[in-house]
């Protein structure tokens, strides 16, 4: 007899709020890293055309904002102290709104940058209590709660997710 599957989010933090909202981190990681199952490191970096970003950039992108609003929106550190100072060595976009195009990066590289600031995000927040995950810290440009910056990054995380998916989808239909 098979077992049943039970999706439920067990808490993972001190306080069984916050300890909730980083099982829903951890459940759309997993899903996220499904997605890259068998993609190989070729098809990080190809683009149908020029204003299609690339594998590669959006895993980038995807641990450059979660780690910038864990440091800077729900620490409020203006510097890293405790990641490697080159785990980011490009800016987030380029020329208006556009994301930076990142290459010359491996799959497991890539997977490694994301690992690293989600053991951070874990890590930091695993003792946070629901009174400090609802405060609301006050940022120069608007105010902020580390819920709702959780809340922000899951959302983040499926949006890009998808367009990875079809990016690696249209690479092999691109081929047949």
């Amino acid at each position: 007899m098979q077992s049943r599957r039970v999706l439920s989010l067990e808490p993972i933090g001190e306080d069984p709020e916050v300890g909730r909202w980083l099982s829903a981190m951890e459940d759309a990681r997993r899903d996220t890293l499904r997605e890259l199952k068998g993609v190989p490191d070729e098809a990080l970096e190809w683009a149908p055309d020029a204003r299609t970003n690339t594998i590669g950039t959006l895993l980038y992108h995807i641990a450059l904002i979660e780690d910038d609003w864990l440091f800077a929106d729900t620490l409020e550190a203006e510097d890293h102290p405790i990641r490697p100072r080159n785990l980011f060595p490009f800016p987030d976009r380029v020329e208006g709104r556009r994301l930076t195009p990142v290459t010359g990066f491996t799959m497991e590289e890539h997977l490694e940058r994301l690992a690293i600031v989600r053991r951070l995000l874990l890590e930091l927040l695993r003792p946070m209590t629901a009174q400090d995950f609802h405060r609301v810290r006050e940022r120069p440009d608007f105010d902020v709660s580390p819920a709702w910056v959780l809340h922000h990054l899951l959302q983040h995380e499926a949006e890009h997710r998808a367009h990875i998916a079809w990016a690696r989808d249209a690479r092999i239909d691109s081929r047949a």
